[in-house]
C-alpha cells in the first residue's frame, strides 16, 4: 500500500498512471462515472473508461481517471474491456478525451465498448514516490472509525476538483463520499480511519 499514511503531502500518482489527481486514478480520476476507477484485469491499472461513441467512424469518448490525456497518450497499447488494443489516436475534449482504438471501425463497434475500462499493466507505469498512491490501491480497503470499529470499505474514488473523495459502502449497502483529508479520512496501516460524522 502506498503510502502507510495519507497526509497533506500525499498525492495520487497522475503523471503516467492510473490515478488521478484525479482520478484517478482514483478521479480526477475523476468526475463521477458509472464505473468506479478500480482494478479490472489482474495487475492492471485503469486510466479511463469508455463513456460512449463519438461520431460515426469508430471514435469513443473517454472519462479519464488521470490528470490529463498525456498520461494515457504515452501508452501505445492498452486493454479495453480486457482486450489488448492499439491506441491509434487521442485528443483532449471537454470533460475527458476522444480516442480511436484498433479494431473499432464504426459507431456500432464504438458504442459496444461503453462502460469498458481502459487499462495498462501496472509495470508500464512510473514507480511511485514517497507519499504517492494509485487510486486503484484504495479500492477494497477496509474502513474503521476512530475506535477501530468496522464501518465499511472503499468501493471507488472520485475527484471533482477539490481533492479525492472516497466512496465508502457500509454494511447496510449505503454509500457515502468522504473527503480523503487528515482528520476526516486517514490512510493508516493499510486501512482508512474515518470520522463517522461524514457517513450518510
Amino acid at each position: 500500500m502506498h503510502p502507510p499514511r495519507h497526509g497533506e503531502g500525499d498525492r495520487p500518482k497522475g503523471g503516467g498512471g492510473g490515478v488521478a489527481t484525479a482520478s484517478a486514478a482514483l478521479s480526477s480520476v475523476a468526475a463521477a462515472t458509472a464505473i468506479s476507477p478500480s482494478r479490472g484485469g489482474a495487475g492492471r491499472i485503469a486510466l479511463a473508461s469508455v463513456a460512449g461513441a463519438h461520431g460515426v467512424k469508430g471514435e469513443v469518448r473517454l472519462k479519464l481517471f488521470t490528470d490529463g490525456a498525456a498520461s494515457l497518450r504515452r501508452h501505445e497499447h492498452v486493454f479495453v474491456g480486457g482486450i489488448d488494443r492499439e491506441l491509434e489516436t487521442l485528443r483532449d475534449a471537454s470533460g475527458g478525451a476522444i480516442a480511436r482504438f484498433s479494431g473499432v471501425g464504426d459507431r456500432s463497434a464504438a458504442e459496444s465498448l461503453r462502460g469498458s475500462l481502459v487499462e495498462v499493466e501496472r509495470s508500464a507505469l512510473p514507480p511511485l514516490e514517497e507519499g504517492e498512491y494509485y487510486h486503484a490501491d484504495l479500492v477494497g480497503i477496509a474502513c474503521v472509525d476512530g475506535d477501530g470499529a468496522a464501518v465499511g470499505s472503499v468501493v471507488g474514488v472520485e475527484n471533482f476538483g477539490a481533492g479525492d473523495l472516497l466512496e465508502v459502502e457500509g454494511p447496510d449497502g449505503r454509500r457515502s463520499l468522504i473527503p480523503l483529508k487528515p482528520g476526516i479520512a486517514d490512510l493508516e496501516d493499510g486501512r482508512i480511519v474515518l470520522d463517522r460524522e461524514f457517513l450518510a
